[in-house]
């Protein structure tokens, strides 16, 4: 731990305080891409996590008929007394899938069960522990109003009306919805195809001994598997080397093959790295000192018909800049819509931070909550190269560019990833 408790955020590298902000780059982004146009026709089984073509319209109405939303007795409400017990015969029993045929006469109930159809006449349901049975008789209290308990038919979707709208990125309970619908089927975007490579003459593939001066490629299998958690189709190209005309190669394939294209290094100033060179010889790239810390040398560009995002190499700065850049546009190009921000909210911070003003910065954070209030403190060192304090964070503690140090106690905004990372 620094000293004094003091977690230090600030880099001795200084930076450009005419990039880009963390909003400026993310709002070019989503600008130029665009949602992939290839659809394909999905069983409910393969649905999860897609995002739908078309709008989904209720072929029925939900319910498809007036029902009990309780286990009860279904009675007319104008046969009870306004101010004391009042005593019905018990003519029948409903069941789900099974209805009660007759209609429910002048002082007369039904035996219903939860999602049975409402017999016919019967406009309220007392539910079964509010009442008291006596022999063939049910004894029911005072206060009772019409239409308490009963879900009448078409209240929760009319025939003809939307169910889900085109754009929709499948949850559990849309599923759940489709299946309730009767729809076996739906019409689903295809899946973007993303490339990925990591460049760098320093990398060592896994399963072979690292030699002096050699790291393993971690940042191919984070990017692989926060693709996987969006449903990407991903292409790993593996590791391609810091030589001009590998790497021209390299992204040619990409490009032909690919709607995204993600490399992780190479973007820097340094002499070795080709990447946002080779990216404004072969396409139309923009590539910008993002305001931000870590994470600040970032490509985003197009060779062919690929979208191109040239991540810093080290592995929590390509981390950072993919949920903060590269997640929205993947969504985007996925067809999602609305696009939603990732959630943030006020958090109390348990120590102290260093902050330069000017960039927004992502401290990784643990949230906890107690005693009702929520509450977080950094993982300890914010070195980029610490991917370790990744593992263990479960959100980023969001530093807005015109902040300045953060005293022990103050509010800060915090952005969690659980599920994300």
């Amino acid at each position: 731990m620094p000293k004094n408790n003091v977690i230090d955020t600030k880099s001795a590298d200084g930076y450009n305080r005419d990039s880009l902000s963390v909003g400026e780059a993310l709002e070019l982004i989503l600008a130029r891409v665009s949602a992939v146009a290839g659809t394909e026709r999905l069983d409910l089984h393969a649905a999860l996590g897609r995002v739908l073509a078309t709008d989904v319209v209720s072929p029925i109405d939900v319910p498809a008929h007036d029902n009990s939303a309780m286990d009860g007795y279904a009675f007319r409400i104008d046969d009870l007394a306004a101010a004391e017990e009042t005593r019905l015969r018990i003519a029948g029993s409903a069941y789900a899938g099974h209805a009660y045929a007759e209609a429910v006469g002048a002082g007369e109930c039904v035996r219903i069960m939860t999602g049975a159809v409402l017999p016919a006449g019967a406009d309220a349901v007392a539910m079964q522990e509010a009442v008291r049975v006596d022999g063939d008789r049910v004894v029911i209290p005072p206060g009772q109003q019409a239409e308490q308990n009963v879900r009448r038919q078409g209240e929760d979707l009319r025939a003809g009306q939307v169910a889900l709208a085109a754009g929709k990125l499948l949850r559990p309970a849309d599923i759940g919805l489709l299946a309730s619908l009767g729809l076996g089927e739906v019409m689903a975007r295809r899946r973007v195809r993303v490339a990925i490579f990591s460049t760098g003459d320093e990398l060592c593939t896994l399963g072979s001994a690292a030699q002096p001066g050699e790291i393993y490629d971690s940042n191919r299998f984070t990017l692989w598997s926060m693709l996987a958690r969006l449903g990407c189709e991903v292409l790993d190209m593996g590791i391609v080397r810091d030589h001009p005309a590998a790497l021209e190669t390299a992204l040619l394939d990409a490009a032909a093959t690919a709607d995204v294209i993600i490399t992780s290094g190479g973007v820097s100033v340094g002499e070795a790295d080709f990447v946002r060179e080779l990216m404004a010889k072969l396409g139309d790239v923009g590539f910008w000192k993002i305001a931000m810390k870590p994470g600040r040398p970032m490509a985003f560009g197009r060779i062919g018909n690929a979208d191109l995002f040239g991540l810093p190499g080290n592995p929590v700065a390509t981390m950072v800049a993919f949920y903060e850049f590269v997640r929205p546009a993947l969504l985007q190009i996925s067809g999602v819509a609305p696009l939603a921000p990732l959630p943030t909210f006020a958090a109390r911070c348990g120590e102290a931070l260093r902050k330069a003003r000017g960039r927004t910065e992502f401290v990784r954070g643990l949230l906890h909550c107690t005693d009702g209030a929520w509450q977080v403190r950094p993982t300890g060192a914010q070195g980029s190269g610490i991917l370790r304090s990744m593992a263990e964070a479960n959100c980023f503690i969001v530093l807005e560019s015109e902040r300045g140090n953060v005293a022990a106690g103050d509010t800060v905004t915090v952005q969690p990833f659980e599920g994300l990372v």
